[in-house]
């Protein structure tokens, strides 16, 4: 291997930024009594590249350790444990991703940094899938490799200050904080998904239409995350124009443009040791992506109308749409790199109408946080009837839980203390749609691609059916041979019909009078 530097590490590559260690010392300050704190392990089989590494991060004043072999890396890894290991991908021995593996199981707060002389969007994201917290192809130089463990270092100690604030219970509760909650089957992967997400510092990318969750399940991932003392950034990316997005996001400098009078940090370096949100992620315009791209890869920030590198920063990112992300990488509108680069694990958040089992835990923690916040906490809080319940679980709800939440909202503010919450005091619940626009309804759910004309039918009609008699026994107010004379039906085949589309425990807890 080639080398110009002193550490005998190779010549600038593909990721030289420009960034020294001079650099991170000055933008990234870390001082050396903490870095001596810091325990490192560099695996790896190549000895003159392994050395060099070790003299290189020593000098800087880490604790390293090395390791020329697999099997003896998995015996280091079972009696020490390391803050941050860096792993040659493809070891002679032992798979590099079992020494991930390894080294993830001894420190679950392992910062992992894989070394690979192979890079690929493959092997990269089955990497950082597998947990490790970042890549660096070889060849790299000193200064490349001590601006990532410059940064891997900050996220070290921004975990052990979460950690010590969980501990001592100072650690500030977030009032009214966004929910998570639901027993939906697809909600509970989502959940159960964000929550196995969180403890790493992958990127995630969150799909789902407007309104259904995907920020609380942002808010969720960060509030559970190492990063959780230091702030969430939220980003609109639809909600500003390029100029104003490009300065929000990185910052300008005095003169870079009409009315720029000062230096202004930008949102990036604001969520510094935190995470950010890039909501409508599509929306963001090609040169602003490209922006991106390197801060996401090398954290490295510079503002607009500036020509040096004016921040490092270490950040974790989460992205969202309600698009189709795929179709926009496609479309050439969002580049395929940035899109491989932050959809390391994607989530999915179901439509509200597609967990209507959900709704009344989300409708009763929406009223007692806002009561709280609108009413007199001491004062009765209100309970919704049954017909209320069912009448919310057989809205549609175009607007997703953003919808619920306002519609709770609304009627926190005009209701009286104690009272029972019915159909007539939650607005746009129900309107008399007919039945053909119930079967309309019921049919903007596709049936599956591989069913067949039969099971395509049964999905739809069974759709139907659901919306129907959820409906018609919401304008009985809920006596069932009411119900059943509306339908035009007998009471026997109402009930039938109602067991056999699982109504009977969702829509028959209250009284049948």
């Amino acid at each position: 291997m080639q080398s110009s530097s002193p550490h005998g590490l190779a010549a600038p590559a593909r990721r030289n930024n420009g960034t020294t260690a001079a650099d991170v010392s000055r933008l990234l300050p870390i001082d050396a009594a903490t870095k001596t704190s810091v325990r490192i392990l560099v695996i790896d089989d190549e000895r003159t590249l392994r050395d060099s590494c070790a003299t290189a991060l020593r000098f800087e004043g880490y604790q390293v350790e090395t390791c020329g072999r697999g099997e003896e890396a998995l015996e280091t890894l079972q009696r020490r444990a390391f803050d941050i290991v860096l792993i040659d991908l493809y070891m002679s021995g032992v798979p590099g991703m079992q020494l991930l593996a390894a080294a993830l199981a001894a420190n679950a707060d392992a910062i992992v940094i894989v070394v690979t002389g192979k890079p690929t969007v493959e092997t990269a994201l089955e990497t950082l899938r597998a947990g490790a917290w970042d890549y660096l192809p070889k060849p790299f130089t000193g200064s490349q490799l001590q601006v990532l463990v410059g940064r891997a270092t900050h996220t070290v100690l921004v975990g052990r200050e979460t950690r010590a604030l969980r501990e001592s219970g100072t650690e500030e509760a977030e009032e009214d904080g966004p929910p998570v909650l639901g027993v939906a089957p697809a909600c509970r992967e989502a959940i159960a998904l964000a929550r196995r997400v969180a403890t790493t510092d992958a990127s995630v990318f969150i799909t789902g239409e407007s309104g259904s969750g995907k920020e609380m399940i942002a808010q969720f991932i960060h509030r559970h995350s190492r990063r959780a003392s230091r702030p969430l950034i939220a980003v609109n990316c639809a909600a500003l124009p390029e100029a104003l997005l490009e300065s929000e996001m990185f910052g300008h400098v005095k003169g870079a443009f009409t009315g720029a009078i000062r230096d202004k940090p930008g949102l990036l370096e604001a969520a510094h040791g935190g995470t950010m949100f890039l909501d409508e992620l599509i929306e963001m315009s090609k040169p602003i992506q490209a922006k991106l791209l390197r801060v996401i890869q090398d954290g490295v920030v510079r503002r607009v109308g500036s020509e040096q590198t004016d921040a490092v920063v270490n950040v974790r990112f989460i992205a969202a749409t309600n698009g189709d992300a795929e179709t926009a990488v496609r479309q050439g509108i969002l580049r395929d790199d940035l899109y491989y680069r932050l959809r390391v694990v994607p989530i999915k958040v179901p439509p509200l109408r597609d967990r209507t089992e959900d709704i009344p835990l989300l409708a009763t923690h929406f009223l007692e946080q806002y009561w709280r916040r609108h009413r007199n906490p001491d004062e009765a809080l209100p309970t919704f009837s049954k017909a209320a319940l069912w009448a919310m679980r057989a809205h549609p709800w175009p607007g997703n839980v953003r919808e619920l939440q306002n519609v709770i909202e609304h009627a926190v503010v005009m209701l009286e203390a104690g009272a029972e919450v019915g159909v007539d005091d939650i607005p746009f619940i129900y309107e008399g749609r007919s039945d053909d626009e119930l079967l309309t309804e019921a049919t903007e759910a596709q049936p599956a691609e591989d069913d067949g004309y039969y099971a395509g039918r049964d999905r739809l009609l069974a759709a139907f059916d659901k919306r129907y008699l959820t409906r018609v026994v919401i304008r009985a107010g809920g006596n069932l041979s009411k119900a059943a004379r509306l339908a035009k039906v007998d009471r026997t085949t109402f009930y039938r019909l109602m067991e056999r589309h699982g109504l009977q425990r969702d829509l028959l807890a209250g009284p049948d009078k």
